[in-house]
């Protein structure tokens, strides 16, 4: 059986390429198209498969200013040529569960969510990829015609695995199409306990404006706590001119290594986002850490209320300081966070992938 995988870019290390990696390893040898790659980000763990690009890749700056290209995509997607495979596996946020595969072919699509700047946040994509403001102007056209392009492609895919059940959801309410729920892992092994010192508030993950970090920097320039920000993105320099008080520390980006170590020392990770899942919750829990989260969506299949974790009800900064001055760490034991959150070890989904294609597919 000939397998291939497609994927939408290999342009950063974020979950989608984590789930891709750990799929990769069910599968050592089959190759990965992509619209775009990156070696400089990438390479450290794709570096050795064999990379398959579209010509996206090829066009004037089409590496660094891939974002700008998102008219040619659809076509991208499907130019690939992937009619001597048996068994194709896309790992999709957007475009991938667009290729086309031979008329014998089976094709299952990973779904981390359907494409978010289409169906949930329509400017989203204009500000992430800071398109120059001539082509700006024609971006709502572009959109719709790609709203439309993005259904038909998402009946291509013979069967759905959703990553989470919000977004198991919104693949019955957007594509009207039925999935399976596998949600997405933590490498336990790269995690323990830590007897670090307690003493900070700790904010980890990409910085954009969707995820609300900005409540929970106005919440503790009021509560005058410690916290550090670690991550980047596009919404970083926005959170830097909110925040006042000294006791608010932006790390900036970290490697996983580094990141382990801020999740061990932290009293609780602060999570403000309405997300499809959220895997740096699992990684706090991994490291015993409790989770305050904003009670909705991808939150509410992870945090047991009092066991690993707390919810606050409004996507404010009131809210957080409510659920801040509530929070006592001391009912929390790092063992039984760590434990309630083993059915999401890494092993698991990759036996689970592994019953779900072999139930799917004709050996």
């Amino acid at each position: 059986m000939k397998v291939a995988f497609v994927h939408e870019f290999l342009t950063q290390l974020g979950g989608a390429e984590k789930v891709l990696e750990a799929l990769c390893e069910l599968f050592p040898d089959p190759p990965i198209y992509t619209l775009v790659y990156d070696k400089n980000k990438t390479g450290a763990v794709f570096g050795k498969r064999d990379i398959r690009t579209s010509f996206v890749q090829k066009l004037p700056f089409g590496i660094s200013k891939y974002k700008w290209y998102l008219v040619f995509y659809p076509k991208a997607i499907e130019s690939f040529d992937l009619s001597e495979y048996d068994l194709i596996i896309s790992d999709s946020s957007a475009f991938a569960k667009g290729a086309i595969r031979a008329k014998n072919a089976v094709h299952i699509c990973y779904c981390h969510t359907p494409t978010r700047y289409l169906w949930q946040i329509p400017d989203f994509y204009v500000k992430t990829a800071k398109i120059p403001w001539p082509i700006t102007k024609i971006m709502p056209m572009v959109l719709n015609w790609l709203k439309k392009w993005d259904f038909k492609a998402a009946q291509r895919p013979d069967h759905f695995i959703a990553n989470s059940q919000e977004v198991q959801e919104r693949i019955k309410t957007y594509y009207h199409r039925d999935s399976e729920i596998i949600y997405p892992f933590v490498d336990f092994n790269q995690f323990a306990l830590s007897k670090n010192t307690k003493n900070y508030y700790l904010l980890a993950g990409r910085i954009v404006p969707y995820k609300r970090y900005d409540i929970v920097i106005r919440a503790f320039d009021k509560l005058g706590l410690p916290l550090k920000v670690v991550g980047s993105g596009y919404g970083l320099e926005d959170l830097k001119k909110i925040a006042k008080s000294d006791k608010i520390e932006f790390v900036g980006w970290v490697p996983d290594s580094e990141k382990i170590k801020y999740l061990g020392g932290a009293k609780a990770l602060i999570f403000p986002a309405e997300e499809d899942f959220g895997i740096v919750m699992l990684e706090a829990m991994a490291s015993g850490c409790p989770v305050i989260a904003f009670k909705k969506a991808g939150a509410l299949e992870i945090v047991r209320e009092g066991i690993n974790g707390m919810f606050f009800d409004n996507q404010t900064s009131e809210s957080v300081i409510e659920a801040i001055k509530k929070f006592n760490p001391k009912r929390f034991d790092p063992r039984l966070i760590r434990q309630s959150s083993l059915k999401f070890d890494k092993k698991i989904f990759q036996e689970k992938i592994k019953k779900f294609i072999l139930g799917h597919i004709n050996m």
